[in-house]
Formats: C-alpha cells, structure tokens, sequence
C-alpha cells in the first residue's frame, strides 16, 4: 500500500466522521421549511386586514379574497399550534437527551471529551428551543385574542407570566408575556414599559395587533390612526407578494407537470427505441452513451475527498479562516446580515478555489482529455434544457418534498445561510447571497458533481446509476440529514439533463434557477415580517 492510499484513507475516516457528525447534529435542527410556512402565514394575516378602496385594482381585490381565503385566523392558529407541539416535542428529546449525557459524563463510563462536546450542543439547542417556544407562545395568544379567545390565551401566557413575576430569570418574552395579559385582561393593567417591550419582542401583524390595542387603552388616536394607515400599506404589500409567493410556483408547477406527462408518455411510446447519441426520442438522447474515462477510481476519490471533503470542512473552516481573522482581529459572532454575506461569499469561493485546484492536479496528467469532457458550449439547445429541467423537477422536488415532510415533522436541519436571508432586510447582503447561492455554488457544484463525478462512475456504473450516486453525493454534501431525499431529486434531474444535453451550462442554468427562486421567496417572506 502506498503512501498516498494511506494519507488518503485516513482522510476519508475523518470525512465520513465529520460528516456523520454533521448529519447527526442536523438531526434535532428545525427545518427552513417549517419557518417558511410561519412567515408565510404571517403574511396572510398581514394581507387579512387589508380594506382596499373604490379605487383599487379589481384584480388585487380579486387576489386579496382568493389568497386570504375564508379563514385566515383559523388557518395561522393552526401552524402555530402545529409549530408548538413540535417544538415542544424537539425539546423534550433534546432535554433527555442532554440528561443521558450527563449521567455518562457523571459515570465516566464513555470518552468525556466527545460527551462533553455533545454535551454543549445539545445545551445550546435546548437554549435555542425554548426561546422559540416562548415566541410563538406569545404569537399564539395574539391569535387567540383575535379570534375572541381572550381568556384561554390568558392561559397561554400565564408559564411565561409566572416566571416574570418570580423573577427566575429576566427574559423578555416573560416580561411582553405580562404586558400582553395586561392589556388585554378586564379590567386593563397597563405597565411603564409596555410600547417598547412589545416593539422588541414582537414583529409583523401581531406586533400591530398589540400596539392597536394598547393605543385605544390609552387613547392616543392620533399613533392608532397612523398605525391602521401603516398596516393598510403593509397589507396591501403582503397582498401583491403573496400572489407571486403563490402564482409563479403554481404556474411553474402546472408547465412542469404538462412537461413530465409529456416525457413519459413519450418514453412509454418509444422506450424501445435505439439509445444513440443525437436521435431517437427526447428522453433516450445519449442515455447509455458513457464517457471515456482515463482514470480509475482512486482518482474520483481523491477529488473528493481531498477537494471536496477536506479543504471544504477542514481546512478552510479550522485552519485556513481562524487564521485569516485572527491576524484581521474579525468575529464572525459580531457580523450583521452584510459582513455574514461578505464572510460566506469568501468562503464559498475560497472553497471552491481549492476544490477546483484539487481536481486540476489529480487530472493534469491526463491531459488533453478525451472529447465531451467539462463541455460548455454557448450554441445549442442547453437553454431549453435548462429551462425545462427546471419546470419538470419542481413537481418532483415538491412531491418528494412533501412525503419528506411527513417524515421529519419540520426537523432535520436546513441549510444554515437560508435563515440569514430570510432573517436579513439588506438589499446589499442580499446581492452578495445571490452571487453566492446563483452563481458561484452552481458553477462549483455542477463542475465537480455533474461535470466530474458523474461521468468518472459511468466507467463503473450504468448512466443511470452514475446519475443516482452523483445525486444521492451531491445530496450528502449539503450536510442537512432532512434535505438528502428532496436534494437527491434535484441531483437527479440535474444528472439527467447533462447527460442527455451533454453541455454543463444546461445544469449550470438548472442550478441557477432553482437557487434563485429559492432567494427570492425567502427575501419576499422576510420582508413580510416587518
């Protein structure tokens, strides 16, 4: 065995280690998805309280009535009262958990290094759990008031209540909680600090709903008056965003169901047909033609696990940026929304700089490589295939995303910049995300996973399993244990479209366009908390 297979294997011991840790600790992580549907019916509650006037759009009134629906109130007590329990279930697996740590640390009876590192994650995500769970207690008695449940959402707060009152810890959303039964308990008990507790800890409609009320208990009509004319401004905003939240997907859903019925029926019609570059039907075009691969398998590994792997989640995150703001005298703790984008988009290029590298060296002395290698060519038909891809893997990405769901309950982690954008009200921050997830990471992605690794395994694999393990790899490397299956989908599609296109700009423009509709749906969602 020589000296490189060796380096190379404990590399791969400690890839597979990090990955399984990170898969692991993403286990008991919330989903993007899950506060997706939250903003979302925010928005909804938002676009509720919108009155419109003689003079409005009949086709935005339309819009308003058909979105909104009949019971808008109903629909958001819902998934707050579905955010809850699973909130609350999460916790309680992550507080017995951290009990059964303790115990082992307590009984030395397994290594204390690693128990005590699990040990502290498991205590921040508890921290991280209860601080959710008192939010959306708060929200959720909003709602409660506002369906006439004033005394039950009384009770809802009352936990939150009771440790503000017995001083246990000085947590803001205990001292809005007593604000909030304060003002709306009989008779009204208003506190000194009422309007800025709840401008901090509250945002969005329910942040208007308790200023409206606290306003007419003070009778200031001149601040209630300016309020209903702000939220009638955000409403009808939350109105015109909702309809492109909803109607461009579902548009885009119903091209790319027309064009998946259209591709099977057409494979089921002429499946018999010769698979032969450049004929036959759409479906069968280069579906068994392989690539001529002049390396072996150690070569695919090394890309990926040096390339990939090691200056992806080693090297770059534990040596080479430590480093880097050590001597800038940075902390990435402090950084706002802007720096966060600025400090991702380094990364991202600093790791996709040394992947790229990784893969030009371990290749190099192959080169010319044989025909249809890393092919991007500007003519041609990428662009509809591109385009298409997009539109079929949506109705696919959906419905395996939906099954997921059901599976993980709004667990498993997501991918950790989506809650940055979401989160985020920068226009700048947001540019430099989109440079990020709609450019940078669809060139890098698609040239190691699509461009390399797919057609490496086709010298092992038959094209279609080539597509599935690139997939299900590509699909891995996003280190969300809850996104491999719908990840894998798309992996899927991308595979399937660069082997039939032939041409890496069509996956590029895939990639591209799934990243960005993703942006623009968080960016649209964020700004409807305001």
């Amino acid at each position: 065995m020589t000296l490189k297979r060796v380096i190379l294997g404990i590399l791969t011991a400690i890839a597979i280690a990090l990955v399984g840790l990170s898969l692991l600790a993403s286990w008991n992580q919330p989903q993007i998805q899950s506060r997706l549907e939250l903003y979302q019916t925010n928005l909804l509650l938002h676009a509720s309280e919108w009155q419109g006037e003689n003079n409005q759009s009949a086709n935005l009134s339309s819009a308003r009535n058909n979105i909104v629906g009949a019971d808008p109130l109903n629909t958001a007590l819902t998934q707050y009262q579905e955010a809850r329990d699973s909130t609350r279930k999460t916790l309680e697996t992550t507080q017995s958990q951290f009990k059964e740590i303790q115990s082992a640390i307590a009984s030395k009876s397994e290594d204390s290094t690693l128990k005590l590192a699990q040990q502290k994650a498991l205590s921040e995500s508890s921290a991280q759990q209860s601080t959710l769970l008192n939010e959306l207690d708060l929200r959720f008695g909003i709602l409660q008031v506002s369906s006439g449940k004033t005394e039950v959402a009384i009770q809802t707060w009352k936990p939150l209540v009771e440790r503000y009152d017995t001083q246990i810890d000085d947590d803001a959303s205990a001292a809005t909680a007593k604000v909030l039964t304060g003002i709306w308990s009989n008779p009204a008990q208003l506190l000194p600090d009422a309007e800025p507790r709840i401008q901090k800890s509250l945002d969005g409609w329910f942040r208007y709903r308790a200023l409206a009320q606290l306003y007419k208990l003070q009778e200031r009509s001149k601040e209630l008056a300016a309020l209903q004319a702000a939220e009638q401004v955000t409403a009808q905003q939350a109105v015109e965003k909702l309809a492109i939240i909803v109607g461009v997907p579902a548009i885009s859903l119903c091209i790319g169901t027309v064009l998946l019925v259209g591709l099977t029926v057409q494979w089921l019609l002429q499946r018999k047909q010769l698979h032969t570059a450049g004929s036959g039907p759409l479906l069968a075009r280069n579906a068994s033609l392989t690539w001529d691969v002049p390396w072996d398998g150690e070569i695919v590994w090394q890309v990926l696990v040096v390339g990939f792997f090691f200056v992806g989640q080693i090297l770059i995150p534990y040596l080479l940026l430590p480093v880097s703001l050590a001597v800038l005298k940075l902390n990435p703790a402090t950084f706002d929304p802007r720096d966060k984008a600025f400090y991702i988009f380094a990364t991202y290029l600093l790791l996709s700089a040394g992947g790229l590298s990784v893969l030009y060296f371990s290749v190099k002395s192959f080169l010319p490589l044989p025909e249809g290698w890393f092919r991007i060519n500007w003519r041609g038909n990428w662009f509809l295939w591109g385009f298409g891809g997009y539109f079929v893997a949506l109705p696919l990405v959906v419905l395996v995303s939906l099954i997921n769901q059901q599976f993980w309950q709004g667990q498993g982690g997501s991918n950790p910049i989506l809650p940055i954008v979401l989160e985020g009200r920068d226009n700048v921050a947001l540019a430099v995300f989109f440079g990020t997830a709609a450019i940078a990471a669809p060139v890098f992605e698609e040239i190691v996973f699509r461009g390399f690794l797919l057609p490496s395994l086709t010298r092992y694999l038959p094209v279609w399993g080539a597509i599935a393990a690139s997939a299900f790899l590509f699909a891995v490397a996003h280190l969300s244990v809850s996104e491999i299956l719908p990840l894998a989908t798309l992996g899927s599609v991308l595979g399937f479209v660069y082997t039939r296109s032939r041409n890496l700009l069509a996956p590029m423009l895939l990639h591209s366009l799934w990243n960005s509709g993703t942006l623009l749906s968080l960016f649209l969602l964020g700004g409807g908390a305001t």
